[in-house]
């Protein structure tokens, strides 16, 4: 499927399904996370990603995860598509239409509220069942004192030598890390409190993820 933005965008209602899909710049489907609305202009999606949410991974043909191949290999080659689970505890995300990154509120099972996680990421605008992303590689994992720390630098010089990304791509990924990070040293939105005592409604079910996306 090729890589397109759609038009007009699409606007997802509170409550409803929506798809948080991870796509590869030759077109490749990679992870998808289904997620539960919570508010949605058109260009800013905040939604939950439920505990035991059905995702889609993909793994190498022999079954290896990216994190079981070195490298060398982590980035490039066949995969298959694999049903898996989200396990752990709920994430809040906030997802901008045209911003390299999305924010991620992590909890602790009690509800309270551990750290953001910055996920570097290209947009690729969206489509009738969600946002497509293409994921960055880089992170930045910020803690509520305003502490932060680059997650998987070293994942970086691969992807661009595997084609996952061209060069200048990566240095934009950068640099959108560089200005989240200033927004936290100066506890400025997301990193000022907000949203960090919301929680999932009780009442909402687990999203389904489509058997289709399970296909190769």
């Amino acid at each position: 499927m090729p890589i397109t933005e759609f038009e007009p965008k699409q606007t997802f209602f509170p409550g409803a399904d929506v798809l948080y899909s991870f796509w590869r710049l030759d077109g490749s489907l990679g992870t998808v996370h289904p997620g539960r609305v919570v508010a949605d202009d058109g260009d800013q999606l905040l939604c939950w990603v439920l505990a035991g949410t059905p995702i889609r991974t993909t793994t190498a043909p022999d079954g290896r995860g990216p994190r079981d191949m070195p490298l060398a290999e982590r980035f490039g080659g066949p995969r298959v598509p694999k049903r898996s689970t989200w396990r752990g505890t709920s994430t809040l995300r906030l997802v901008h239409e045209h911003q390299w990154s999305s924010v991620w509120w992590f909890f602790e099972p009690d509800g309270t509220f551990r750290n953001w996680y910055v996920n570097l990421e290209v947009p690729l605008g969206r489509d009738a069942t969600g946002v497509r992303r293409v994921d960055g590689v880089l992170d930045v994992e910020v803690l509520p004192d305003g502490s932060w720390s680059w997650k998987d630098e070293d994942e970086m010089p691969a992807a661009v030598s595997a084609g996952r990304f061209e060069r200048q791509q990566a240095e934009e990924l950068r640099a959108e890390g560089e200005r989240m990070i200033k927004l936290a040293e100066d506890g400025q939105f997301p990193f000022d409190g907000t949203y960090c005592d919301l929680a999932p409604n009780p009442g909402w079910s687990l999203p389904e993820l489509p058997e289709s996306l399970l296909r190769d």
